[in-house]
């Protein structure tokens, strides 16, 4: 007999599944990527407008496992996800709470939210298990995108662009890199829900399985190798993200390749966003798992970005 997934205090209604109040940990303080610090580090965070390094969305997901696991059963770990916009950044010592409204009779699909103690919205979206017959957060959000005009940071990135595949893998003291410098054994200690799925075999696949978001960790482990061709130095933040399970959960220490293809640009009056598709492959060659990922980067954190707009387009913005 195997152990309970998760121990997390639910509390149920009628109409949603509630998890308790958390406080996230920050854990990229020191993340670095195209040699500067990112959005996560206290006085960069400050220099563009936010009161501190913010915590990273996926982290989020973590409060949401529990209420799937609920919900689903083994199938939440093995074809769940989660697809979500962020709306509002969270900072460490914050409380923030997960609320995943009960699907409609014969439906595999739900509305997720994720709140602070004063109603601030953090994230909403969608989670499902396998095929929900019905778009995702995120796969509606793709259709009502404010196309990308006059780009400067994104200028050379195109939609289609593919990067070839790399093989990643997750063990359990294995630094994951500048752009995750902490390892899944130190992620597990802090993290939000802890279940002796992520640490051991005491599971029904008998393998330890990667929390969800750690698959975020993984799946970007290697991007710096094969860059999108983008300006900077700039900084960026995830503005939406999905994570989906198609044949999980994905294991610990166990390699996986993967490949990255933009599939959308857009744009708002502070940012330029790449959406770029991870697909997952197991050693087999079968697609496991696959992430959609808006990195959206902020005008005013590339400094030449007036210059160079009046430069492409003769005016300015």
């Amino acid at each position: 007999m195997t152990a309970n997934a998760f121990n997390t205090e639910i509390t149920e209604t009628a109409e949603a599944l509630i998890g308790p109040w958390r406080q996230p940990r920050q854990m990229l303080h020191a993340q670095v990527y195209d040699a500067h610090a990112s959005i996560h580090d206290d006085a960069t965070a400050q220099k563009l407008g936010f009161k501190g390094g913010t915590i990273e969305g996926p982290t989020h997901f973590s409060q949401f496992a529990p209420l799937g696991a609920r919900l689903w059963g083994r199938a939440w770990f093995e074809s769940g996800c989660l697809s979500a916009h962020y709306r509002n950044a969270c900072f460490e010592g914050e409380d923030v709470q997960a609320i995943l409204s009960k699907p409609l009779p014969g439906t595999s699909q739900c509305q997720i939210q994720m709140i602070k103690r004063d109603g601030t919205e953090v994230l909403r979206g969608t989670a499902s298990v396998g095929d929900p017959n019905a778009a995702t957060a995120l796969e509606t959000r793709l259709t009502e995108l404010k196309p990308l005009t006059d780009p400067v940071i994104l200028r050379d990135v195109k939609v289609a662009q593919t990067s070839k595949r790399q093989l990643v893998r997750m063990a359990f003291d294995q630094n994951m890199g500048d752009l995750y410098p902490f390892s899944l054994r130190q992620k597990l200690a802090v993290i939000t829900e802890s279940s002796p799925y992520y640490s051991s075999a005491d599971n029904p696949w008998r393998k330890a399985i990667i929390p969800m978001e750690m698959l975020s960790v993984l799946f970007q482990y290697r991007s710096k190798d094969d860059p999108l061709p983008a300006k900077g130095p700039a900084v960026g933040l995830f503005a939406d993200q999905e994570i989906r399970l198609v044949k999980g959960p994905l294991f610990v220490d166990e390699e996986y390749e993967v490949e990255r293809e933009v599939v959308a640009l857009s744009g708002s009056r502070r940012t330029e966003s790449a959406w770029v598709k991870t697909r997952v492959f197991d050693k087999a060659g079968a697609m496991v798992a696959t992430m959609l990922l808006n990195m959206a980067t902020l005008k005013d954190s590339y400094a030449p970005y007036e210059k160079e707009y009046r430069r492409l387009y003769g005016a300015g913005r």
